[in-house]
């Protein structure tokens, strides 16, 4: 008898909770209301699955408890109660997934007018490009990837030198236009999932996957990784903007095309490249960008997985065994080389290790300085009387 009513208060309590509960979906943004749709035909049909089921056991217990001179009848077979069971579970299993087959059929038929976007994944954050005027996107193969090409743009293909590339982690989107995203990684596993619209799918590596989905509402959405892809997934986040068409035209019409971003600066004077700035750093920035760095460290003085990078040249960090060093280039070079063969204190110890030629370490470090203290302006502090 107690474990019947524990049974039944616990089903009530389910209930009740399911009922009151203060978590509730984001509201919607998109065409995909039968998204929503399809989550509650799943939770009904297996809560009603629960009561019943739950409800059944507490009869039973019950009904058949142990009572002194009664006893159970054996019945090995019952094909009444077989056929009922196997035509139930098979409804409920028809009912369950026949919507999410519908809905997932549409969802990756995308109509023949939608705005390409592609994503592009890779641990810890997002790019986005759109085709050009020509309407296509460039072919793309991992041995073009580089500091220069995170996108890995085939160079020869013409179609991809009009190509349209955004890399920062927020896209802009007009209202109420279809758009089909594409999505590819770099490395490992990622999902690109913006709760408001209901939209979200697995980012294989090496293969491209899809879906598309209208924005009907205007506003910054945030997208998220919904898929465990290393130490740095929480941060994986990026923002999707939903503008009137005028306002996305506007914004479209500031990107960079492929053929741009490979066309080469100008040198810049001997004075700016010695005042910390000039083609090295800029050199550095692309690659703390390529090679994932800015997902761990920020430039703006916060701190995230790894240590910040604004003012680092110069401090003096301390170990996690007590020990204290001075962040100079020697530092950040052995560092970069072999992360592992020191942990800084209050950070985990999971920089892994980053293939880079001579020079690309070199750039990288003259960026790093560069978010620090300037040369001349650290002398002067040094001299001025206290």
């Amino acid at each position: 008898m107690t474990m019947a009513v524990a049974l039944l208060l616990i089903v009530a309590a389910s209930v009740l909770f399911h009922v009151f509960n203060p978590w509730w979906t984001t509201p919607l943004a998109s065409n995909w209301g039968l998204m929503d749709d399809t989550l509650t035909i799943t939770l009904g049909i297996t809560g009603i699955f629960f009561i019943v089921i739950n409800a059944f056991v507490a009869y039973m217990l019950v009904r058949f408890r142990h009572r002194e001179g009664h006893r159970a009848a054996h019945e090995p077979e019952n094909r009444k109660l077989e056929r009922w069971l196997i035509g139930g579970t098979t409804v409920g299993i028809m009912a369950l997934l026949a919507p999410g087959l519908v809905v997932y059929a549409n969802y990756v038929r995308e109509p023949h007018d939608a705005l390409v976007l592609e994503v592009l994944a890779q641990q810890w954050q997002w790019r986005f490009r759109f085709p050009g005027e020509d309407g296509k996107l460039g072919a793309t193969d991992a041995r073009f990837f580089s500091a220069t090409n995170p996108f890995g743009i085939d160079p020869a293909d013409r179609a991809g030198q009009d190509d349209l590339l955004i890399a920062s982690d927020e896209v802009h989107l007009p209202l109420g236009k279809p758009v089909l995203v594409l999505m590819r990684s770099n490395d490992v596993l990622h999902d690109f999932f913006v709760p408001n619209f209901r939209a979200r799918m697995n980012t294989v590596p090496g293969q491209v996957s899809r879906f598309w989905f209208t924005p009907t509402v205007a506003g910054r959405y945030e997208a998220l990784c919904a898929q465990l892809c290393g130490v740095g997934h929480p941060n994986m986040r990026g923002y999707v903007v939903v503008e009137d068409p005028a306002a996305y035209t506007a914004w479209r019409a500031a990107l960079p095309t492929f053929a741009k971003s490979q066309a080469k600066a100008p040198e810049p004077p001997a004075g700016a490249v010695a005042a910390g700035g000039g083609a090295r750093v800029e050199q550095g920035r692309a690659l703390a960008d390529a090679k994932g760095c800015v997902a761990c460290h920020t430039i703006d003085g916060s701190p995230r997985v790894g240590p910040t990078w604004k003012g680092l040249h110069g401090k003096t960090e301390t170990m996690a065994d007590g020990s204290t060093a001075l962040v100079d280039e020697a530092y950040l070079r052995s560092f970069i080389r072999d992360p592992q063969a020191r942990h800084v204190k209050g950070f985990p110890p999971v920089m892994p290790k980053i293939e880079l030629s001579d020079e690309e370490l070199a750039a990288l470090v003259a960026y790093i300085q560069s978010l620090g203290s300037p040369p001349a302006q650290a002398a002067a502090e040094q001299k001025a009387p206290r």
